[in-house]
């Protein structure tokens, strides 16, 4: 049975992370959990159809999945490679002076057609880590940014009614020189969890490569070793600052243990230092955290003999990527499905999409102004932000067009029509609307009324509107007779007295002649 391909999120999550994070097979395979063959073998198609990152605004997950696949192919069997005595190589590599490449050379000396270099480190790596149950990990200058939040809270008090809330404590840690970021957020809501990474990348200058956050549920809406699922909003902000997340392994603690450390040595220094100052606001403790941060990481290491600041302006600064011409703006994604009435929901309010596009599932996205719609990655429709009013907001052009044209009937627009015939017609056409209980009921005769007077002069409907208004008769087929029969154009039945008889139900002898 032929293997399910990925969907298109995964593989622009497979693209960002090789093109945009340069990482490594098998940590693509690990974070997007698939095999490692499999990512190679995406990477492969990729280069072939000449795709990188960042992808072209204005390529659709359609084209992209024909540059990928073209045509069906056949897969060749698999290589077998002869395999070194990696144990030895183990205790080769213990030696002074002895390098994975020096050790790779020796090897395609002796097996020409054997393992690659990238291969064959990848494969000592994994032969390593079956040794030991732990790794010391080397974390390389620019590449990754641990974040989390404190377990410790700091308490606040309301100036006006002396009420203690207790803020929570976000940081963010740089692998190499612990470069340490901290702030004060309300919450560990995912507004403040996206604020918190925006301020934090505008205090650094710069971005990493990587993202490593906790599995908290503002970050990471399933935690799995095989199968993390990032929050889409969060993936998102990723997105636009072009950094991979990878979050941690479920309670693997040590594979965090950078932020671990500077959360401890955050508390250390910055919440003992504070333990007896009084914050009356959240704006007042940022600012005292602010400047204990900076007397932290301006404080020298005494293993290294230099300062967070001097090693990551020396080693960290120069290798990450430059920020994004504007900051993250926080919107919230969310799956809908689409109703038949071509409507999807967002926080309580309906928005229009395309008729075409009735019970397709789409993404919706909510900022504080805008709701935007997409489908298969492409926007379809954009609204303004709803906050009060009327629940619905329909834009005409995704409307079928039977329900766009009774959607444009108005009062105002049967009276500005019967006004550009004259005053009797008008005053027809409100007579009309005013005999209803709801005006709506009066659409389908203005309408009827409207187009038996088209076509004919203006001095005839006058006088058909104005003798229907005589006799009281504002239906249809009764404006319909008076036109037909031409009883405007004779004299309205009389009494005995002379005056004219003017009712609906009177219509003269000449109505049956």
């Amino acid at each position: 049975m032929p293997t399910e391909r990925l969907t298109m999120r995964r593989i622009r999550q497979v693209l960002q992370l090789h093109f945009g994070a340069h990482e490594s097979a098998r940590v693509i395979a690990r974070e997007v959990g698939i095999g490692r063959t499999t990512v190679q073998d995406y990477l492969t198609r990729a280069i072939t159809a000449g795709l990188g990152w960042p992808l072209p605004v204005e390529l659709t997950d359609e084209a992209i999945e024909q540059r990928l696949f073209p045509a069906p192919s056949c897969k060749a069997g698999a290589r077998r490679y002869p395999e070194p005595d990696w144990a030895a190589l183990v205790r080769e590599m213990k030696r002074p002076g002895v390098s994975l490449s020096i050790l790779w050379e020796e090897y395609d000396a002796a097996h020409p057609q054997g393992y690659g270099y990238s291969r064959f480190c990848e494969l000592y790596r994994e032969f390593e880590r079956r040794l030991s149950p732990t790794m010391r990990q080397t974390h390389v200058a620019g590449y990754k940014l641990f974040v989390d939040y404190s377990g410790k809270k700091i308490p606040i008090i309301d100036a006006l009614t002396g009420e203690i809330r207790m803020a929570e404590i976000f940081v963010g840690v740089l692998g190499a020189s612990n470069l340490t970021y901290a702030e004060a957020t309300w919450t560990q809501s995912l507004p403040d969890w996206i604020g918190a990474h925006v301020r934090m990348f505008r205090f650094l200058g710069v971005v990493p490569r990587l993202l490593v956050p906790d599995n908290l549920k503002s970050g990471v809406n399933k935690a799995s070793f095989y199968d993390p699922e990032v929050n889409h909003t969060y993936a998102k902000m990723a997105t636009h600052y072009n950094i991979g997340i990878l979050p941690t392994r479920p309670r693997k603690p040590k594979d965090k243990a950078a932020v671990e450390a500077g959360v401890r040595f955050a508390q250390y220094y910055i919440l003992g230092r504070l333990r007896n100052v009084t914050f009356f606001s959240l704006a007042e403790c940022n600012a005292a955290i602010a400047a204990a941060l900076e007397r932290m990481n301006g404080r020298e290491m005494r293993r290294l003999g230099v300062s967070r600041r001097q090693l990551f302006e020396t080693a960290e600064r120069p290798v990450m990527q430059a920020l994004p011409e504007h900051d993250y703006e926080y919107a919230e994604w969310y799956l809908a499905r689409v109703g038949i009435d071509y409507h999807v929901e967002v926080a309580g309010f309906f928005y229009s999409v395309p008729h075409a596009l009735i019970r397709e599932q789409v993404d919706t996205r909510a900022t504080t102004g805008t709701i935007e719609i997409f489908h298969r990655g492409q926007r379809v429709a954009a609204h303004v932000r709803r906050y009060g009013g009327q629940r619905h907001g329909t834009l005409p052009e995704h409307m079928p067009s039977a329900h766009r044209r009774y959607a444009e009937w108005t009062p105002e627009r049967f009276q500005r029509q019967a006004r550009d015939i004259g005053p009797n017609t008008e005053a027809l056409i409100l007579a009309v609307l005013a005999r209803r209980p709801h005006p709506e009921q009066g659409f389908r005769t203005c309408l009827g009324v409207l187009r038996l007077f088209r076509g004919i002069e203006a001095a005839r409907a006058e006088a058909v509107s104005l003798r229907a208004i005589e006799i009281g008769v504002l239906s249809y087929a009764s404006v319909a007779s008076i036109f037909k029969h031409r009883l405007d154009q004779k004299a309205p039945p009389q009494a005995a007295d002379g005056t004219p008889l003017l009712h609906g139900n009177i219509r003269g002898s000449g109505y049956f002649h």
